[in-house]
Order: C-alpha cells, then sequence, then structure tokens
C-alpha cells in the first residue's frame, strides 16, 4: 500500500501547514499543528477502507424509529477474575474496546496476563500483543505467576499493520494490546507514542473490534500527573476505561471504573499483590479499616460507596496547634472540600480551628470523592481537637451544606446493613436516610444539622 502525504492539521483553527510549525501560520496559535492524512480522492477509499461521504445529492440513510428497535442484554463472557468482572461490568463484551491505564509497575499486565490465561483455559482463543517486552521476558513473568504451560498466543510487534493481519488470521475472542502509545502505523511518519500514532492505532484497532468481535484490551500510559497520556479523543473511542490506583509500595490495588458503556461507572475491584500475581480481596472494608485495640481520638469510619459497593473506610484526622498560616492537608479527600466543612464547623458547631493545622487522611489509600465523606471528615475533626475517641462501633455519612444542613446520602439503606453486617453497632445518618424498620444490632441516630450530630457525639463519648 502507497504511503500517504502527510499534513499537519491545527487543531484550534483546522488549517494545514505542509511540514511542521511551531506556531500556526493561519490562526497564530502555538504548538497546534498534529500530523494527520488527508482524506483519499474522490472514488478511492480512505485509510479505515471505506469510501468517501457520497455528494448531498446521494441517497439518503435509512433510519429506523426507536420503539422498532430490538433492545437485547448484551452477552458476557466472565474473565476468571471476580473483581476484574465486577469492574467491566460482569465480564468481557464480544467486540467491546477496554482501555486501562495505571502508574509503571502496578500490575496492569499481570492482571491482564492472568485473565488471558483464565480464558484460554475456558476453551476460548486469545492474543497478548506486547510492544514493550519480548517474548522471553512474557514466558518469564508468567513462570513467576505460576502458568507455565499457558496457551495464551504471543505476539511481540508494534507495527499496526503486522497487528491487523494477525487479528484478521487468527480471529481471537480476546486480544490484549501492551500498550498502545508503542504501536505506530506506516501512514503517519511521526514517532511511536504521538498524538497522531496513538489516535491512529486506536481508531483502527477499534474498528477492527466491532467489525471482527474481538474484545481489545489497550494498555495505556499515564501522565506524571496521572491522567492517561495521549489525545483525550482516545478516552472517546473506547467502551470501557479502567484505572489502576494504589501506592506500588503497598500490596493493595484498585482498579476503578471511570467509563463503561456496559455497566456501572465508579465501580471497584480491590487486588492483593502476592508472589503468584493479583488476587481479589473478597472483603474489602477490611483493608480501610484500622485495627485499633482501643478507640482513639480523630478517627471515625465512614460508610462509602463505590459504584454498586458499600464500603467501610477509616476517616483519620489531626489537630495540632499551628503556626501564623496554618496548614491544610488531605489524602485521599478534596483539599478545598476541607476547608469548607472547616467553616461550618466553626459557623454552625462552635468548634475553631482557625489557629490549628489539620491534616485529614482516608487510610488504605482510597480515593473519596462524594460529598457524604462530609459528616464523617467534621466528626473526626472535632474528636482530634477535643482529643474524645468516638464510641466503639462508630459509623457516619452524609453531605453538610454551607447552611450546616446535613443532607440526605444515596443508597443509605445499603449502607446501614453493610455496617451492621461487619459488627458496627452506633450511627449517625442524615434523617431522610433513616430506615423505617430498625436494623438489628445497629443503633441509629438521624439528625438534621451539624450541631445536632455533635450534641449525639458529645451524649454518646
Amino acid at each position: 500500500m502507497a504511503k500517504e502525504k502527510t499534513l499537519y492539521t491545527c487543531t484550534e483553527c483546522g488549517g494545514t501547514s505542509a511540514k511542521w510549525l511551531g506556531k500556526c501560520p493561519h490562526c497564530g496559535a502555538w504548538n497546534t499543528l498534529v500530523e494527520t492524512v488527508p482524506e483519499a480522492a474522490a472514488g478511492g477509499r480512505n485509510r479505515y477502507g471505506a469510501r468517501p461521504h457520497q455528494p448531498l445529492a446521494g441517497a439518503a440513510a435509512a433510519v429506523t424509529a426507536l420503539a422498532d428497535i430490538e433492545a437485547a442484554d448484551v452477552a458476557r463472557t466472565p474473565t476468571g477474575i471476580e473483581e476484574l468482572d465486577r469492574v467491566l461490568g460482569g465480564g468481557i463484551v464480544e467486540g467491546g474496546v477496554v482501555l486501562i491505564g495505571g502508574d509503571p509497575g502496578i500490575g496492569k499486565s499481570t492482571l491482564l496476563l492472568q485473565a488471558l490465561d483464565a480464558l484460554q483455559r475456558a476453551q476460548m482463543d486469545t492474543l497478548y500483543v506486547t510492544g514493550e517486552e519480548s517474548g522471553a521476558q512474557v514466558a518469564l513473568r508468567s513462570r513467576r505467576l505460576g502458568i507455565e504451560g499457558s496457551q495464551v498466543q504471543v505476539l511481540a510487534e508494534i507495527q499496526l499493520e503486522k497487528i491487523l493481519a494477525t487479528l484478521d488470521a487468527l480471529r481471537p475472542a480476546v486480544a490484549v494490546i501492551d500498550s498502545i502509545q508503542t504501536l505506530y502505523s506506516d501512514q503517519l511518519t511521526s514517532a511511536p507514542g504521538s498524538v497522531a500514532q496513538v489516535r491512529e492505532c486506536a481508531a483502527h484497532l477499534t474498528r477492527a473490534a466491532k467489525s471482527g468481535g474481538t474484545a481489545i484490551v489497550l494498555v495505556g500510559h499515564v501522565t506524571k500527573e496521572g491522567a492517561l497520556a495521549g489525545p483525550r479523543v482516545l478516552e472517546h473511542m473506547v467502551d470501557t476505561v479502567l484505572y489502576f490506583e494504589g501506592d506500588t509500595h503497598s500490596a493493595y490495588r484498585l482498579v476503578r471504573a471511570i467509563k463503561n458503556r456496559f455497566g456501572a461507572v465508579n465501580e471497584i475491584g480491590v487486588f492483593a499483590m502476592t508472589e503468584r500475581g493479583l488476587r481479589g480481596v473478597s472483603n474489602p472494608s477490611a483493608i480501610f479499616l484500622s485495627q485499633h485495640a482501643e478507640p482513639v481520638p480523630g478517627s471515625c469510619v465512614l460508610v462509602t460507596l463505590e459504584g454498586t459497593r458499600p464500603l467501610l473506610v477509616e476517616i483519620q484526622a489531626l489537630v495540632d496547634s499551628g503556626g501564623p498560616s496554618p496548614r491544610r492537608l488531605s489524602v485521599g479527600l478534596e483539599r478545598d472540600r476541607l476547608a469548607m466543612l472547616l467553616a461550618v464547623l466553626h459557623r454552625h458547631a462552635g468548634v475553631a480551628c482557625a489557629d490549628q493545622d489539620v491534616f485529614v487522611n482516608a487510610v488504605g489509600g482510597v480515593r473519596i470523592s462524594e460529598p457524604a465523606a462530609d459528616l464523617a471528615v467534621i466528626l473526626a475533626i472535632a474528636s482530634s481537637l477535643r482529643a474524645k475517641p468516638l464510641p466503639r462501633g462508630f459509623v457516619a455519612f452524609g453531605e453538610v451544606g454551607l447552611a450546616g444542613e446535613v443532607r440526605p446520602a444515596p443508597r443509605g439503606q445499603e449502607r446501614l446493613r453493610e455496617a451492621a453486617k461487619l459488627g458496627f453497632s452506633v450511627a449517625v445518618v442524615p434523617r431522610a436516610n433513616a430506615p423505617k424498620r430498625p436494623i438489628e444490632g445497629l443503633e441509629i441516630h438521624p439528625v438534621e444539622r451539624v450541631e445536632e450530630a455533635m450534641d449525639v457525639v458529645r451524649r454518646l463519648q
């Protein structure tokens, strides 16, 4: 196939240039020219194998009323790893494209190799395309994971055209591309990992997945800020986006679904890194709760919701005397929201921390973004400031508004049942989340305002 001429297109104004320039000659914007391939001439086929758009006078395409389209459930194939299936929404979808990103060495390749081996043992054809390692290195990892003798097909290749030809010849049920940033197409002259190469390779692989029915998993690099490297359009192309989270120095890893066309978003899977690879954690709440012999000041257990799973996470706060510029630091929670909660605590509950350093941490490396953590954070801060621990078996959740009101959290009944199942006995919750029927073993204190919650805690201490 003849190599097409390369142009450089401005992402701001759409103007083109025959060579790369630092400044767009049309609009004057800097660093906006990206490599593109022009459309094929009329009557030919473009680089995706399709003919160009017909003239406006051509025949219109057939349309169908939404009510006449038969909606069917998507068939899923379990990967054999329960926590991964939970994040994917039940398993691999035929023709689906999954993008998974994470820090180097966090376990992306390990998890996917384990999943491919389990699928292959379930009599499914699998293909592992490695662009960063040799076949011998992949075999060495498989022996470390205890899956020697695996029949997973391995291809060490980075040229897109050869990979597409292999996919067309083998027609595997599941293929892993590790990683998308290492691939290059002969149609472009830029280096692998550039914006143009990543976009073009992802587009071709997505088209191959949809047309051939192969489920493709793309491994993506991340930037130093933690975002997926490459163009943002990469996340729009795929069906599912997963992020690996966690500290590489810790044994635990979290896989979070950021986007999922076939399942719930913000669903998480919890794994433990062992000598034999990643293993799912059946009771993830246990790793987010510190084991204290006796209740300690500044600790409050929160019942949070990650996707469809209630999790119990320990929120720790430390309030200490500060200097003229007291610090506000939070790990796993939003720092700006911490400043807002301190203002609410002062104005409506009379607890002043203006001259104190305040540190807040979510135990276990979990990141909490939902506002239902507000009440637990406030109670933990007040407990640390007064050096009085909260009662044993105490949990709390609820969003706190600027007027001091405690707002309900979604799916409060499930949160309370999860707390009772794990042996917690006292809960302070928004009044709107109070169950109509009592929950066995759990004493529930519904509140409407922050000052009410503080009064309840004082009575229980």
